[in-house]
């Protein structure tokens, strides 16, 4: 047995590191002494703390550590492998982004980048995501919805930590890659104006203006001066960890079950919320159960906001939808078929 300093110079943690992670439950030696407390470690769990230390060296969380700790040797090298995805993906995420900032300090002026979208596509693009902003005065960074340019597309994204909505499209793109967070009024304004007639619409952003022009009107505005979530990650994460169960469903067909299903209430933040528990039954169908199937199956179904599944169906459009679910603890994913540049990202409820 070793004590806790022998196992700190062992593994390369320090004794501050294998305390924390004795009380996250990641790493309890073999032996506390019920008199001093002083914590005793084996020669397995000496190695163990050494994966613990490369791990924590990459950037792995912590209860992916764990898991890794738990797993069979297959299982832990799969995790280990989904752990080099993130970070790679993180990579480029960066080379891009320090590819815009790179093109932002080679000119002495404010650069613009203009994207021409006709106003049919446009209108189609914000419906479907400007549901899942936020209205929460306390996250002003999500009171938008993002704007993110690349060459030849616009991807756009709105998100109020419950739930994620996502919206690519392919436009017409003069100037440098760049992402601004565009307010909801000037998002509104632009949509109403959108529906009114069919012309084409160019969106010229700048450092310190959205600006949306027409025929005959134009409306600008200030982007939000904040850091909007990384989404890709969000994604990524969010879809990590295997091929999620995909089952088609009609989108009106499923709206009205979910409006028929039991009620299952749950309270967060002191305000009670409906939920819709979703099941997969005879391998592809999708059922809506209610509280005691819910507590029968808990590791099987999901569990999501019912206003927000209701929302997501409806901004999904009618006819054919798919449903992505992996498991109570991953996003329910809802996608049109043919279309992967639209879905929508809705988190788990945990029982």
């Amino acid at each position: 047995m070793r004590s806790i300093g022998d196992t700190a110079r062992a593994s390369g943690l320090s004794v501050s590191a294998l305390r924390f992670y004795d009380r996250a439950g990641v790493l309890v030696p073999a032996l506390v002494d019920p008199e001093n407390g002083y914590r005793w470690y084996d020669d397995r769990q000496v190695r163990q703390a050494r994966l613990v230390a490369g791990l924590r060296r990459v950037g792995m969380p912590v209860a992916e550590i764990a898991a890794v700790l738990k797993s069979e040797t297959a299982a832990a090298h799969r995790l280990l492998d989904q752990h080099l995805h993130r970070l790679e993906a993180g990579l480029t995420d960066a080379r891009r982004e320090l590819s815009r900032v790179h093109a932002l300090l080679d000119t002495q002026e404010i650069p613009m980048t203009t994207v021409t979208l006709t106003s049919a596509v446009l209108a189609a693009a914000f419906d479907s995501v400007r549901f899942a902003a936020s209205t929460n005065p306390d996250l002003p960074m999500l009171a938008g919805v993002l704007l993110d340019v690349e060459p030849g597309a616009i991807t756009l994204v709105a998100t109020d930590r419950y739930r994620m909505a996502i919206h690519r499209e392919p436009a017409t793109v003069d100037g440098p890659a760049t992402r601004h967070i565009a307010p909801l009024p000037w998002i509104d304004q632009v949509r109403e104006h959108a529906a009114r007639q069919t012309e084409t619409i160019t969106i010229h952003l700048t450092a310190t203006t959205v600006e949306a022009k027409g025929t005959d009107w134009a409306i600008k505005d200030e982007p939000l001066a904040y850091d909007f979530p990384d989404y890709r990650r969000v994604v990524a994460e969010g879809t990590a960890g295997g091929s999620p169960h995909r089952t088609p469903i009609d989108a009106a067909t499923l709206r009205q079950a979910v409006n028929e299903s039991p009620r299952v209430i749950r309270q967060h933040d002191g305000i009670d919320h409906e939920l819709a528990v979703l099941a997969i039954a005879d391998g592809q169908k999708i059922d809506l159960v209610g509280e005691a199937e819910w507590q029968n199956g808990a590791d099987e179904h999901v569990a999501v906001n019912r206003e927000f599944l209701l929302q997501a169906l409806t901004a999904g459009g009618d006819g054919q939808l798919v449903l992505e679910l992996d498991g109570p603890i991953r996003p329910l994913a809802i996608r049109r078929p043919t279309d992967d540049r639209t879905y929508s990202l809705i988190m788990p409820v945990k029982l």
